[in-house]
């Protein structure tokens, strides 16, 4: 019999960037039994690898062997049933043993220009200063609180690949520390957001694996940031603000979004090689 905590633990999606309801919404509520999420878990959709990904009509990812791929509306319903809001237009590709994830979803900015030059230091002390509001609001939605502990990796910028990154120490009140992994990909018409969940004793290999099938990504034609043309939409920001929040962060330091915080959705993903293994049947094949 595996313990609902322990299903909990492997399927909590960490640390989600989402834009808050203003009320209560429906993934809030008491949690599906064991039995349930078990059940539906192994009914989703799981494109298994060799195969391809299509990131909505913006862009494909080869899925290799020893992977999946989940669609939108299975990604939806996944993130539901691992205590997660549910999204719509997100992605999934994940690992056969669920070892790690990695959710896609894509944020029409417009052109995002790629000249800043990024201050880590300071874009830390920003994200610390958010911790006092963000916790308020999880505060409000019953949610434990989340600390900004520092840097795992500093954000930095490709030029070859247009693709920033940036890993973030997290902590809570008890518990053991956690690592939001984040990617973003720019493209002509906007940004396409990566949430990388792992076990943080294991992120840095998992990191290493899964951007070895990030190299498979691919923008469709006319989608790509070098087909970019005079008359495009330009975002009002750049790389640094992608850091804080995007466009929710923007508007909040500018008084237009004071009731739009970013929140940061969390949860251990240690478990026992028993657990794991019962969630490798859900995407082996037959």
């Amino acid at each position: 019999m595996i313990r609902d905590d322990l299903v909990r633990r492997v399927f909590t999606c960490s640390a989600l960037l989402t834009m808050l309801c203003l009320t209560v919404p429906a993934w809030a509520q008491a949690p599906k039994s064991q039995e349930q999420v078990n059940r539906e878990l192994g009914s989703l959709a799981w494109h298994r690898g060799p195969t391809e990904g299509r990131i909505g009509s913006l862009a494909t990812i080869k899925v290799p062997e020893g992977q999946a791929f989940l669609d939108a509306p299975n990604t939806r319903r996944f993130l539901e049933l691992n205590g997660n809001p549910p999204r719509d237009n997100h992605y999934t590709l994940v690992a056969e043993d669920l070892s790690w994830f990695a959710v896609f979803f894509f944020e029409d900015t417009g052109y995002v220009r790629d000249d800043e030059k990024l201050d880590p230091d300071a874009l830390l002390k920003s994200l610390q200063k958010a911790d006092g509001p963000g916790n308020a609001e999880r505060k409000r939605l019953g949610m434990s609180p989340l600390y900004t502990d520092g840097w795992h990796v500093p954000p930095h910028y490709d030029l070859s690949t247009r693709r920033l990154e940036w890993g973030l120490r997290l902590r809570g009140d008890s518990g053991p520390p956690l690592v939001n992994y984040s990617i973003r990909l720019l493209s002509r018409r906007g940004v396409m957001h990566v949430i990388v969940v792992s076990n943080p004793e294991s992120l840095n290999h998992d990191i290493g694996v899964f951007k070895t099938s990030l190299s498979s990504y691919s923008f469709l034609p006319g989608e790509r940031y070098s087909e970019f043309r005079s008359g495009d939409r330009v975002a009002e920001y750049g790389l640094g603000a992608l850091v804080l929040g995007g466009a929710a962060a923007v508007a909040v330091k500018s008084g237009a979004g004071k009731g739009l915080l970013k929140m940061l959705i969390y949860g251990g993903m240690a478990a026992g090689g028993g657990v794991l293994a019962f969630f490798r049947k859900l995407v082996r094949r037959d």
